[in-house]
């Protein structure tokens, strides 16, 4: 019976202290490049082979295949949003049972543990691995053969952190960025300022429409986070521009949302308004993670392991994708700690075996089930 003492925690910080040690920022193809290196050296010695390395624009995609007869996908990312140079400044730790260290939680410490937890198995011949090099950047790389290895293996796994105490994730919102991009025309802003045209008064006439097309009690927020204008204290800013973080629960308000931006309107002649961007990530529903979160619940039990709550979240993941082409999907799967994207990104060590142990047993269970049909609840959009 596989149980979190199956696993060498010691084992388990000496292969994740090798990773967070190869820095692996989104869009570095060389620092990539090598860390996929010394991934697929880990899963050499842990899996019995090495995996495709799939080259991509925006670094190598890792892809490790058990067999012939795939029923289960366990999905992830080896590249993080730290640039190079954190890991000098915040290096690899442990201390007092906590491991720091840049990528840590958000992904590294998970890819040990299902790396291990597949390690476990007897039987390794239907699960299939990927890890991309572009989760942290959107996915546009790597979406398409995300989407075809899911549908290929029927149930995904999403090596992603979990929430607050552990809890897996059986939900997210669809997310997006929109760009506004308003041009007008520079002026002396002490000797003519009436000859310009203020792109930045232009956008403060529009952010309060842009900020009232939230819907909140239906779970869409619609939030202004980073702005842009002119070139110098006394001159008429010509051009402003403005990211907009949209997320979305329902997958009908992405038009809704997309539409609404596409109708802002400048308020002076000569005044230009673009629009760019998109809701990239569909939601993923809950629907989509009922049955493999029971199969997670009774594994744990089995195992005499604690249960683990499901909770839906904000933020989006590759999950996103698997759920709206229609395949079942468990996220949240990954490490249990905090902090991520930040300086206080950490991982509590002593829960990593028994991660390894759920991500094995579902991995187990899953296997021995027929392959999963797509769900019938897709949503329409892609």
């Amino acid at each position: 019976m596989i149980s979190a003492d199956s696993f060498s925690l010691d084992a388990m910080v000496a292969d994740l202290d090798v990773l967070v040690n190869a820095e692996s920022p989104s869009r570095d193809i060389q620092r990539l490049t090598q860390h996929a290196e010394l991934i697929a050296d880990l899963m050499d010695r842990l899996l019995g082979h090495r995996p495709h390395i799939i080259e991509s624009p925006v670094g190598p995609h890792i892809h490790w295949v058990g067999g012939p007869d795939p029923r289960v996908l366990i999905l992830g990312h080896h590249d993080t949003v730290h640039p190079v140079g954190t890991l000098a400044r915040l290096p690899f730790s442990v201390d007092t049972g906590i491991i720091r260290g840049p990528g840590v939680f958000d992904m590294k410490a998970g890819i040990v543990q299902a790396l291990h937890g597949v390690a476990a198995l007897a039987d390794r011949s239907h699960v299939e691995i990927l890890l991309t090099a572009d989760e942290e950047i959107g996915s546009r790389a790597s979406r398409a053969l995300l989407e075809e290895r899911a549908l290929a293996c029927g149930a995904v796994l999403v090596i992603e952190p979990s929430a607050d105490g552990g809890a897996l994730k059986i939900g997210r919102k669809g997310t997006g960025t929109i760009e506004i991009t308003i041009d007008g025309r520079a002026s002396h802003a002490g000797l003519e300022p009436e000859k310009g045209i203020n792109s930045l008064v232009e956008l403060a006439y529009l952010i309060p429409q842009i900020v009232e097309m939230a819907r909140p009690e239906i779970g869409t927020t619609i939030t202004p986070t980073l702005a842009s204008a002119g070139t110098a204290d006394n001159v008429v800013p010509a051009q402003t521009t403005l990211s907009v973080d949209v997320r979305i629960a329902l997958p009908e308000e992405k038009a809704r949302v997309e539409e609404a931006f596409q109708q802002l309107r400048t308020t002076v002649d000569g005044a230009r308004i673009t629009i760019g961007g998109a809701i990239g990530r569909p939601p993923m529903h809950e629907s989509a993670a009922t049955e493999l979160f029971d199969i997670a619940q009774h594994a744990l039990s089995n195992a005499g392991l604690a249960p683990v709550n499901g909770v839906v979240v904000g933020g989006g993941s590759d999950g996103n994708f698997t759920a709206a082409v229609g395949v079942q999907t468990l996220d949240g799967l990954g490490a249990v700690g905090g902090g991520a994207h930040g300086d206080d990104e950490h991982v509590i060590a002593d829960t990593m075996p028994s991660r390894a142990a759920l991500i094995a047993l579902l991995c187990q269970d899953l296997s021995s089930m027929a392959k999963r049909p797509p769900l019938g609840n897709v949503p329409a959009e892609r």
